[in-house]
């Protein structure tokens, strides 16, 4: 034998261990590895060509390697492949295996499958160039396919390599053989190689029945596992998922259950489940049974498919649990509710799940209340300073029973003001459709709705105003009293710190408030205008400034600085004068004052020479004191 040949042998018999050891895990219970035993392989991918060299093929993708999967209630396998000049067109999943347990769902080098001992496995395959079985113990028999001049099949001595050296029908031709798998405990391989092989001077040439050689393309390999009984007919949690979601899947992708509460718009959860056995096999039929805490309604169904609301706390089915769901509902519409989902198998509890289902507006919550301009309605955007982009003057929060967030479509409800909580000051409260709460979530700002509320020529305050929401059962939910106010713009400003002294490393604050011409506080949707502020002596670290366009609460701006290493008294200018003409008119640059101290000892001449002074009338003092008591005695 050439050291090419040898080379070859040992790269091959080296891919076959490697093969083996990489693929001895049998399930995947993180995907949820479900066994193909009892079904029917995909039969549309069998044209595939293993290894085909030929230009006018016009599959040409690495092949592929199926083992019969249907379920067999006869003594002994059948063959898949039993023509002589059968097309791949022709092969079907007629085949049977016996004795296998678990079968992946792959076909190629990557293959996985679990027997009984000596159990024997029917495999099937396409080529159009020489074809090699070759399995690392156990027995092939039964070899099948080729045209019938050329195609001879031979074995070795140990009946664990099988090949046909020439098959050259440009369609393809269905093979097969029957392997026998050792009774001995352990983990085996089966592989398939197509193609050609390098001779001894390292050309590609047509393996013949008397070189004996492999072809060179490893075109499938399984891993089968050989085990003693079968652990398979008895529910595995790892092989099996239950998940609760949104809506349903048939197969979920992960067992992570969706978070938060479903809304009452939604109505219900899906509890989607499917039960297998240690190899991912489906369970046969049994009793299941779902029970719910609280009430809950529920009903059976198949994933994928949401079935009808249920009418009961407690359901039962006769089934295997294979894609499965179980729906879950409220007790009464639109009343939120926490239940506890157990589902159970035979008797044994198999899912457990504890899901949230809002109810309808049950409370309002008034929140980030703008000041109004004098005769307006629109309100801004910019008040929220959140990201939102919908105009008004404040949120409205609508909860739930229990506190979860609540959508408000027209279609749930409207809104409105009590109008006998409106005046002269406020004469009007409005709501735009684009402006109402889309989701249910307390991070996001649209989970709240937008309102406005239109103010009168005259500033001022409306106490108690109410906000309503009427459900299209007529229904009214109303909020707590809140006061809605109005005033005009900016037209005199004032500035001053927090503090009158710093030491370096500390944090000042620096307020600059706004009043309108008649001394209200200014309104919070008009802004005051570009400024110049300069702070000697500070650096700046955050604002709610002109930058942000409109005012905050209490119709100021905030600046945040920390105080620097220079000691020294200084002062600040603040200056809006030019940010609007009522500005212009009314306000005056505003230079707020302050000292500064590096801390430590900061005791001057001045103040030894002022204590020396006082040490010294004190002692004068003293003495007087002590003559005046001589001379009385």
């Amino acid at each position: 034998m050439s050291i090419k040949t040898l080379r070859k042998r040992i790269a091959i018999t080296a891919t076959t261990a490697l093969v083996a050891g990489a693929l001895s895990v049998v399930v995947a219970p993180a995907s949820f590895a479900h066994s193909a035993v009892g079904g029917t392989n995909t039969l549309t991918t069998v044209g595939q060509i293993a290894g085909s060299a030929q230009t006018n093929n016009t599959t040409t993708t690495a092949g592929s390697m199926y083992v019969a999967i249907g379920t067999n209630s006869g003594a002994a396998a059948v063959a898949s492949v039993t023509s002589v000049t059968g097309l791949c067109s022709e092969a079907d999943d007629s085949g049977l295996s016996k004795g296998l347990i678990y079968k992946d769902s792959s076909s190629g080098i990557a293959q996985s499958a679990t027997v009984l001992p000596g159990a024997t496995l029917s495999f099937y395959a396409c080529t159009s160039t020489a074809a090699a079985f070759v399995a690392s113990a156990g027995t092939l028999s039964s070899p099948s396919g080729g045209l019938a001049d050329n195609a001879g099949w031979t074995y070795n001595s140990a009946n664990t390599k099988v090949w046909s050296p020439n098959i050259t029908t440009s369609g393809g031709t269905a093979v097969g053989v029957l392997w026998t798998a050792p009774t001995t405990v352990g983990s085996y391989t089966v592989s398939l190689y197509t193609g050609f092989y390098t001779n001894s001077d390292g050309n590609n040439v047509i393996a013949t029945v008397t070189n004996g050689a492999t072809p060179e393309t490893l075109s499938a390999n399984i891993t089968v596992t050989v085990v003693a009984t079968s652990a398979g007919g008895s529910y595995a949690a790892g092989e099996s998922y239950c998940k609760a979601v949104r809506g349903t899947t048939s197969t979920p992708a992960d067992n992570i259950d969706d978070s938060g509460p479903v809304p009452n718009s939604d109505g219900s959860w899906s509890i989607d489940f499917a039960l297998n056995d240690a190899y991912g096999a489906d369970l046969d039929s049994g009793n299941l049974s779902a029970t719910a805490t609280n009430g809950a309604l529920l009903a059976f169904g198949t994933a994928g498919a949401t079935p009808v609301a249920g009418t009961a706390s407690t359901v039962t089915a006769t089934s295997a649990g294979a894609n499965s769901t179980v729906r879950v509902s409220q007790k009464t519409a639109g009343v939120a509710i926490t239940t506890t989902v157990t589902i159970a198998y035979n008797g044994t509890t198999v899912c457990t799940k504890t899901v949230s289902i809002g109810g309808t507006v049950a409370a309002l919550t008034i929140a980030n209340v703008a000041v109004q301009d004098l005769g307006a309605s629109a309100g801004t955007a910019f008040w929220f300073a959140n990201g939102d982009t919908r105009a008004g003057t404040f949120y409205v929060v609508a909860t739930d029973t229990v506190g979860n967030r609540v959508t408000t479509p027209t279609s749930v409800g409207t809104f409105s003001a009590d109008s006998a909580t409106l005046g002269t000051t406020v004469t009007a409260v409005t709501f735009d459709s684009a402006s109402l709460a889309t989701s249910t979530s307390s991070s996001t700002v649209t989970s709240a709705s937008v309102g406005r509320h239109t103010c009168a020529a005259t500033a001022g305050t409306q106490k108690g105003v109410v906000i309503k929401f009427t459900l299209a059962d007529g229904t009214v939910i109303k909020s707590a009293p809140t006061d809605l106010s109005c005033a005009d713009d900016p037209a005199s400003m004032a500035a001053s710190f927090d503090k009158a002294k710093y030491i370096s490393g500390e944090v000042a604050t620096l307020t600059v408030s706004f009043k309108d011409s008649k001394g209200n506080a200014a309104n919070t949707v008009v802004a005051p205008g570009a400024s110049t502020i300069s702070i000697p002596g500070m650096t700046l670290v955050s604002t709610t400034g002109a930058s942000d366009a409109v005012l905050k609460t209490g119709s100021k701006f905030t600046y945040t600085y920390t105080v620097g290493q220079t000691a020294g008294t200084f002062a600040g200018v603040v200056d809006f004068t030019a940010a609007s003409t009522t500005l212009a008119q009314y306000s005056t640059v505003q230079t707020p004052s302050y000292s500064i101290s590096t801390g430590g000892d900061t005791t001057t001449n001045a103040d030894v020479l002022k204590s020396i002074v006082a040490l010294i009338a004190s002692i004068n003092k003293q003495i007087q004191a002590l003559q005046k008591l001589i001379l009385k005695r």
